[in-house]
Order: structure tokens, then sequence, then C-alpha cells
């Protein structure tokens, strides 16, 4: 039997994942891991790669043993990694810094970067399809201003799947659909620029060269292999960023498909055969990780982390017969809700704003029109609106995406651990208007690179090739057009009344959920 050894590196936890060469799942390993905030840097969130690369190191250990394969059966190893976390080397190649995606300490870098040039945020989106708010240059700017002593230091910098990929054979490199959330790439040639670099004052020449997802890098070196008892030469290939790879992992290699992953955050990616950019710079552009295509990417906020928060604050009960009965505690709910009309009784839940991502903040987190009967508002009803609003926040970014290029999508390939939900997955389709598609494996992004990886042992041709032979459907949800009707309505009133709760976030009168780097520095000037 043959083989393939996924590294997923999320922002929560590291995951070691191996399929065999149709796309079955044989093992998994998987560890939390937490990222270091420090006092005096207010929004810092570094990556531990010292202890992360002993728990790297420990899953593969974990899933060899718990397989009980032989080492010689793994083909080809590679890596997916939660994108915009970014490690820097120095000259001998040893770790230096590192952060994790969520960092967001340099609000003042952002603030002088667009007081450098007011159009440069604009003017740099429109080469890369990235703004100020998750890239690598304002935290590359922030060591420079802070940690000077590290930032002279640096000599290369890559993306935490690349860095998991150098640890295991040496090689230091970039793939073009992470290292394009730098937004020091040009989205056309896939490739480095330079120029947006030296702009904001950073050096280029820590940028690494750019291999495709696909490419052999090198093979397990001798000392990778005593620590973490993988064969010496086993192939390593470049991999990619989590959302890109899940857009594989489901099928999506060709043009206009369209994907929502849903998970902590709700990722749209609508697949486009040339990079376009939107002239207001509100929708994100990356390179997928198909060499011939990019993606126009919108992000909700926090779905999945608000349904944990529910079913932690509220849901005791439902957590109780989980433990009795086996079922999950979100299979009880759905259960409990099924029966609940469409609109939820009129409860209007404020969490994510449709992305915006040259203006990027979220309104406080609230229930706006409740009411105090019991019979129509509820727990249940308070479970369903939260689902029904992942779905509204979809289809807005959908909208969104529509307005600019024209195209609104057929169909919808539904993923991550929210489309294990049934009534979920036919809220969406009822939403969205769309039928909705629901993969048998639905942690996807492991599932892509392990397809890219035994592209590169040469265990499939093509790309093609392999989603044919391992993407299988689990359900196929067809919309009710009549609540669908109905959700257009209610989602042009929920724009207005969102509207309202973020002037409250944006005057101080609330607190937003989130705002990106920088954001009221500038609103104040």
């Amino acid at each position: 039997m043959e083989y393939i050894l996924v590294f997923d590196a999320g922002t929560g936890s590291i995951r070691a994942v191996l399929f065999d060469r149709h796309g079955r799942q044989a093992g998994v390993s998987q560890i939390e891991w937490h990222h270091l905030s420090e006092e005096s840097y207010p929004g810092s969130m570094n990556f531990d790669w010292e202890k992360n690369w002993q728990l790297v190191v420990r899953c593969a250990k974990e899933v060899i043993k718990k397989t009980d394969i032989n080492r010689c059966d793994i083909k080809a190893i590679s890596a997916t990694s939660m994108r915009e976390g970014i490690v820097l080397y120095n000259k001998d190649g040893n770790e230096i810094w590192a952060c994790a995606n969520v960092d967001a300490r340099a609000s003042e870098e952002v603030s002088f970067l667009k007081q450098l040039d007011p159009e440069l945020e604009q003017k740099i989106y429109d080469i890369s399809g990235q703004t100020f708010a998750l890239s690598a240059l304002p935290r590359l700017l922030w060591l420079k201003n802070h940690q000077p002593h590290i930032y002279e230091k640096a000599d290369a910098m890559t993306m935490i799947n690349d860095w998991i990929l150098y640890k295991l054979c040496g090689r230091l490199q970039v793939d073009p659909s992470n290292g394009c959330t730098t937004g020091i790439f040009d989205l056309a040639s896939r490739k480095w620029n330079n120029s947006i670099a030296e702009i904001c004052n950073i050096k280029s020449s820590i940028l690494p060269k750019v291999n495709e997802a696909g490419t052999v890098l090198g093979h397990v070196t001798n000392e990778t292999a005593v620590i973490t008892g993988l064969l010496k030469g086993t192939p390593v290939i470049s991999g990619g960023g989590d959302a890109q790879m899940a857009s594989i992992g489901v099928g999506a290699v060709e043009d206009k498909q369209t994907v929502v992953s849903g998970g902590s955050f709700w990722q749209q990616e609508v697949n486009i055969k040339q990079p376009l950019t939107d002239k207001h710079g509100r929708i994100r552009v990356n390179c997928h990780v198909v060499p011939d295509l990019w993606q126009l990417e919108t992000i909700a906020f926090f779905p999945g982390l608000v349904m944990r928060w529910f079913r932690d604050a509220f849901c005791d009960e439902e957590k109780n017969e989980s433990q009795r009965t086996g079922k999950d505690p979100y299979e009880i709910l759905e259960e409990k809700a099924r029966n609940v009309p469409v609109g939820a009784n009129g409860i209007m839940p404020i969490f994510s704003d449709i992305m915006n991502y040259m203006s990027w903040r979220h309104a406080a987190p609230s229930f706006i029109n409740l009411t105090l009967d019991p019979q129509k508002t509820g727990k249940k009803e308070m479970f369903k609106s939260l689902q029904e609003n992942a779905a509204l926040i979809t289809l807005g970014n959908l909208k969104l995406i529509q307005e600019e290029t024209g195209f609104y999508p057929k169909e919808v390939i539904f993923a991550g651990g929210a489309s294990k939900g049934k009534l979920w997955s036919q809220t969406l389709a009822d939403c969205l208007g769309v039928p909705v598609k629901v993969p048998v494996i639905k942690e996807a992004a492991a599932l892509g690179t392990a397809l890219y990886a035994g592209i590169g042992a040469g265990l499939y041709s093509s790309i093609q090739e392999a989603v044919n032979l391992t993407i299988k459907w689990e359900r196929n949800h067809q919309p009710n057009m009549d609540h669908h009707k109905q959700y257009l309505a209610i989602y042009d009133n929920w724009r207005k009344i969102y509207n309202e709760q973020l002037k409250l976030a944006d005057s101080g009168l609330t607190t937003h959920m989130w705002k990106a780097p920088g954001f009221f520095s500038i609103e104040r000037r």
C-alpha cells in the first residue's frame, strides 16, 4: 500500500494525517498548540518554533505508531498551514523570529504606511490582492522598528507550512498560494514583487525561491529521520495555504467553482482564470494552488467560534445528553431547531460583517430583536439564528463578488466542520438559492495537500486525475426557493441593522468584535 503523510498546521493545533492513494484517511495524530502573547507588545502572537517543532515530531511518531505502517510505504510528505503566519531565519538557517496568523501588533506601522502615501494600500492591493490587514509588510516593519537587532539578522522568510518542510529536508522556499498572503507578491506572475517591499522600507533580500505546489523540494534528512521516525530519503513536496488546499480537497480545480469552508472562520472561494482585483479593495485575491487559477476570497469572522461559545455558554443540557447518547451536541441542537421557522422569529445576530478588506472591522457581538416570549425566543431559536447568520454573511459576500464580476454560483461546495450539520447545510442552500454539495471528507485541507504531494511523487499524473480518484460526495441539498425569497428580505433588513450597530462601535459606544490593525488611528486622523 502506498501512503502520503501531510502535516496540517492550523491556528489551534498541528495534525499529522496519513492518506492512502485513494484519498482514504488511514490515521491521524493531533495536538493543540498555543501562540504566545508578549505583555509589552499588545496584539502580539508569537509562534514558538522550538516547542512547536517538538509537537510536529510527536505527531509524526504517533501517526506511524497508531497505524503500524511500514515507513517505506510513505511515498511523499507535504504540509499545509494557516496563512499569514511567517518565520524568519538568519544566514545560518536558524529561526530567529516568528508570528502566527492572528498577530495584530503592527497597528502603528499600518498607520505609518497609510500616512506615507494615502493611496499606497490600494496600489499594493492592485498588484498583490492584499491589504495591510493580514499581510507581512506591517509586521516586518514593526520588527524593524522595535527589534532591529533581530531584523538586521533576518536572511530569509517563509510561511509556517514551508517551515515544516524546511525542517524535514533543509530547503527554504514558499509556494504562491500561501506566499501571496504576505502582500509582497505579484498576482499575475505568481512571484515576489521586490518593489513592494522596498516602497514599504522592507528589505527584499529575505524573499526565498517560489515553487508551485507539487514540486519536489528534497528528501527527509538523516537527522530528521532519526528524531521523527520517518525514513531517510522520503520525498518532501511543496504544499500550500490551508484555504486553497481545502478547495483542492473538495475538487474545486476548475474556473468558477465555488467553495464555502465552514470552520472557525468561514471562507468563500471563487475560482477565476485571471487575477481580478476589486476597484474598492473589498475582496481579497489569492493565487490558487492550481497554477493557472486564482481565487476571489471573502471571509466571515468567527462563525465556528461563535457557535462554540453558544454551545459552551448555554447548552450544558445538550452536552450532558451528548455524553449519555454519543450524539454530537450540535446534532442534538439541530434536531431541536428543525421546526424553527425561517428567520428564527425575528432574531438578528450581530457578529461578522460582510467583507470589506480595505476598511475591515466588525460590530460588537450581540443579538438584536429578541422577544420576552419563551415560545418564540429560546435556545433553539437563537441556535437557528446563528446558523442563518453565517449563511446570510455568505450570501452577502457572494453578492459582493457578483457585483464586481457579474458571476453568481450555480452551485456551492460546502466543507469544513459546519458542513457536518444537515440543518446548517440546508439553511445555506435555502439562503443562497443554489444547490449545496457536501463531500465525504469535510476537513479537506490535508487531503488537498496530499493530492499535490502525490503528484510530486508520481502517484497521480495530474490534479484532475487525483480529484477524480479521491473526491466523493455525501449529500446534495436542493434549495427551497420560497425560503430563499424570505431570506433575501431578511438579508436586506440585517444589513440595515448591522450598519447601525457598526456606527455604535465606530463611535466607541460599543466594542468592535475585531478590527484590522491601524483602523482607528487612521480614522481619527
